[in-house]
């Protein structure tokens, strides 16, 4: 039976990556080796890395004066990278709080300087995306979460920060036209909308590094990075080649703006099905819904199971929402088919038929 993947990560790619990715694996580039057993500085995996960088550009039309990067150790390192290269030494951040990985990146920066919450949704449960705060100009940066995974919300217009903007865009980079002039740093975890688990995207304008007045070690020094073309040391060769493979699929198809469509769609057709069915609630302030992570409630306990049982049997895989706030979710990445998307609302609109 057809898998159809809702798993907010890691998640669902295009099935002609997964195709190349593994052909890759026994024979890439027709060397009779394996894409992970050729060395790094070799011709073949540079020319990959290469790629991955010119087409994050080309798609996301990056300005020169920025580098991209492709490291290692995640969104959760660079709560910590961010704080140690941007937050000057007496200096202060301030931090905008939306959910469970912001308050994780509030906590790293925490360690390095004084860091202000300037707004805050927590006290609702996170169902909201605060507005209307104002950026204090005396700080050093100010960071935001672009999309919320485990709450299902999303910034739609960012703030003109007279300071640093700083966004974490893990789960959804890619997916929608964004001016990355806006922006001095981006990162973003792969395993969304890029490839496997193991490389994170690293987006900086150069001219803010070297200004902190603290010491650096060398491995979290984005310019160590930037000087060796993101291969200081050993880069996760794997998911880099599958994130250029995913981005060659998304320029293939019409790059971001065919891709916002695709997400619109998607989104619009769930949410559509959350609003009009009566066994169903959305959980999130309708201004501020995502459109890669659909979270909802079913209103009627009683029918949890038979409700699990009925998409199970369909073939929907991932659909239970975060372990720290329950009900459903729905992720509809990049490569998710709306396909997919109609048989979810299928099941939900056979259940309340059944109840």
């Amino acid at each position: 039976m057809l898998k159809h993947n809702f798993s907010a990560g890691p998640c669902i790619l295009p099935k002609e990556v997964f195709q190349e990715a593994s052909n890759s694996i026994l024979n890439f580039n027709n060397l009779n080796l394996s894409l992970i057993e050729i060395s790094h500085r070799s011709e073949d995996f540079v020319q990959v890395m290469d790629e991955a960088i010119s087409l994050t550009k080309e798609l996301l039309n990056i300005p020169e004066n920025y580098s991209v990067l492709f490291l290692q150790g995640g969104a959760s390192l660079e709560f910590l990278m961010v704080a140690i290269n941007l937050m000057k030494k007496n200096g202060k951040a301030v931090y905008l709080d939306t959910g469970t990985w912001s308050s994780k990146a509030i906590r790293e920066a925490e360690l390095f300087g004084k860091t202000v919450i300037i707004a805050s949704s927590k006290e609702k449960n996170y169902n909201y995306i605060p507005k209307k705060y104002i950026i204090p100009k005396d700080a050093n940066y100010f960071h935001c979460t672009s999309n919320n995974t485990v709450f299902g919300t999303q910034i739609k217009d960012f703030p003109k920060s007279p300071i640093s903007l700083v966004c974490d865009m893990s789960s959804d980079i890619f997916s929608r036209n964004i001016d990355i002039s806006q922006f001095d740093l981006i990162y973003a975890g792969a395993q969304k909308n890029l490839g496997p688990a193991g490389a994170t995207l690293v987006i900086v304008k150069k001219d803010i590094l070297g200004k902190t007045g603290r010491m650096i070690p060398t491995m979290l020094d984005y310019r160590t990075h930037i000087n060796k073309n993101s291969m200081f040391n050993t880069p996760p060769v794997f998911s880099v080649y599958v994130s250029m493979l995913t981005l060659r699929w998304l320029k293939k198809n019409g790059g971001i703006n065919w891709v916002q469509t695709r997400n619109h769609q998607k989104a619009n057709l769930l949410y559509k099905t959350i609003d009009s069915n009566s066994l169903f609630t959305g959980t999130v302030n309708r201004e501020d819904r995502s459109t890669m992570n659909v979270t909802f409630l079913l209103n009627e306990p009683k029918l949890e199971e038979k409700f699990n049982s009925m998409w199970e049997k369909s073939g929907i895989n991932g659909l239970k929402g975060h372990r720290s706030v329950g009900g459903y979710r729905a992720s509809m990445y990049n490569a998710m088919n709306i396909d997919s998307v109609q048989v979810l609302v299928d099941v939900m609109n056979e259940l309340e038929k059944k109840a």
